[in-house]
């Protein structure tokens, strides 16, 4: 029995480890590739949109992918809604819990519903399981979206909130292109290292307290992944900065649902829908997302008792959903 604890332990610590690693990997990976996007002479707003969209969602990507080569779909599909649903309900809810968020009337028109329609064909498609042919659609669907992603950030004035973030964040001295590629080499080494830490001690959690994968990866993987994009949404808000909350949730759940979603239908055997996230978890994720762009869009705020509406449904739906 003592064992036992200790391995519980060991779990927790390699938990812990492991989004350190993918936290400080994952900044310095974004940060290596902006500064080269900067080098290549790539507009602010665009490398706003790399780190604003890209950034919030690499984790989460590496590992959905991961837990899908181990064999261990169900972690993965569960740590995409997981992200998905932290995202709103704890990142933006909280955010607006702090100080209401305002949101840009450009953002209502176009990357809010990109966004609430990219995790909705990820619901829709993952719900049968998940096969190599919808796995393509998803990849298929990403390339027009992120394309109008950017063709979007490059139209706004550059006083954009986020870009302006961006640049202060990545202004340094002048550097070599080669020691950024290197930068990024390693950065990826290392979030592959901490994405198979998070997997196993995720699996030995799961095994040991008799949870479903699923269930893991929609709280344990799915919050944790999500804690740098929530902190970093918390600080924006306190600095009134609500452009940045609102563009990060966004982006985040655009690239994580279509680009999860394809990382793991392309490199899954085909997963049944028994072996996939319960139903539950799915209405939990659309949902939040749809109640949430509904709430933007009445007079362009997300007002605190909308917040903790939020809050609320999360916490009441999440103990039915490891099924």
């Amino acid at each position: 029995m003592a064992f036992e604890g200790q391995v519980v332990v060991l779990d927790i610590a390699g938990l812990v480890l492991s989004l350190v690693l993918l936290a400080m990997a994952g900044d310095q990976f974004i940060v290596a590739v902006s500064r080269i996007a900067r080098a290549l002479r790539v507009r602010p707003t665009v490398v706003g949109a790399i780190v604003g969209g890209v950034g919030t969602s690499i984790a989460e990507l590496v590992v959905a992918g991961l837990a899908t080569l181990r064999s261990s779909s169900q972690l993965a599909i569960g740590s995409i809604v997981g992200s998905i649903v932290a995202n709103v309900c704890l990142a933006l809810a909280v955010a607006a819990l702090i100080t209401p968020v305002r949101v840009d009337s450009a953002t209502l028109r176009r990357e809010a519903p990109v966004s609430v329609a990219s995790v909705g064909l990820f619901a829709v498609l993952i719900a049968g399981g998940a096969t190599m042919a919808k796995g393509l659609v998803m990849l298929l669907a990403l390339v027009p979206v992120v394309t109008l992603l950017f063709l979007s950030a490059r139209g706004r004035p550059e006083r954009n909130e986020l870009a302006t973030e961006v640049v202060e964040f990545l202004e340094a001295p002048a550097v070599r292109a080669r020691y950024e590629v290197v930068r990024a080499l390693v950065s990826l080494a290392v979030m592959l290292g901490g994405a198979e830490l998070m997997v196993q001690s995720a699996l030995g959690l799961a095994s040991r307290l008799g949870l479903a994968e699923s269930f893991a990866g929609l709280t344990l993987v799915g919050i944790g992944t999500s804690a740098p994009l929530i902190a970093s949404c918390i600080q924006a808000a306190r600095r009134g900065e609500h452009d940045l909350v609102v563009g990060n949730v966004l982006g985040g759940n655009l690239f994580i649902a279509l680009g999860g979603g394809a990382i793991v239908g392309l490199l899954a055997h085909g997963v049944s829908h028994a072996d996939g996230v319960g139903v539950a978890s799915l209405m939990l994720m659309g949902g939040v997302v749809l109640a949430s762009w509904l709430a933007m869009t009445r007079g362009r705020v997300l007002a605190r008792w909308e917040a903790a509406l939020l809050l609320v449904a999360y916490a009441a739906v999440l103990p039915f959903v490891n099924r």
